[in-house]
């Protein structure tokens, strides 16, 4: 299983925003959409063994399980609109206990500290923080099961940064030059496919 955390500092955490708008009005939730597909979509297929959290605002996350997953389409504006389906049904979610929006996305009242602080006592593999000052990945052996934390269009803030010292085992660059959360997303994939560019 392969997880990914991503930062929405500017997310909405209520359903009132235009799917029309998602760059602006919506707080740039255009580039956490552009993030869940990266994670899931091949061609012609989805990965099954990946788990993406969103988190929006310091106050929910949005969870998409790709093992479960319908209805996900290869555009933001669907992608988003799953999102706003998962804050319809905020009000039910308590704590880690979700609800259910749509098959394979859950929404849980949970904040950046709460969630990363649970998947680092409960997930299988190592936590990963994605940064441009981390060890290249041409010197770190390819984990197995890793937590991907990455943000979105802004750093971390200082508590964010703080928490991932405490909590994150390893950070990681993954080239020479800083990447778009989205595309990060893809050759961190493509890192782990090919056994850190040995097999292919």
């Amino acid at each position: 299983m392969r997880q990914f955390v991503l930062v929405g500092h500017e997310a909405p955490t209520t359903p009132e925003f235009s799917l029309s708008d998602l760059a602006g009005g919506a707080g740039r939730l255009d580039v956490l959409c552009r993030c869940v597909n990266s994670a899931f979509f091949l061609s012609h297929d989805l990965r099954e063994s990946v788990r993406v959290h969103l988190v929006l605002g310091d106050e929910f996350t949005v969870t998409f399980e790709g093992s479960d997953l319908r209805r996900l389409n290869p555009d933001e504006r669907s992608t988003a609109a799953l999102v706003r389906g998962a804050l319809e049904e905020r009000e039910g979610a308590v704590g880690a206990m979700g609800v259910e929006s749509s098959p394979g996305v859950t929404i849980t009242r949970r904040g950046f500290d709460s969630l990363v602080g649970d998947l680092s006592r409960e997930a299988d593999g190592p936590v990963v923080q994605l940064h441009e000052d981390g060890e290249p990945v041409s010197d770190v052996a390819p984990p197995a099961d890793p937590v991907f934390v990455l943000s979105d269009h802004r750093d971390f803030t200082g508590d964010e940064a703080a928490l991932l010292d405490d909590v994150a085992d390893r950070r990681v660059r993954l080239g020479p030059r800083a990447l778009h959360a989205d595309h990060a997303i893809t050759v961190a994939h493509h890192w782990l496919d090919t056994d850190c560019y040995r097999s292919f």
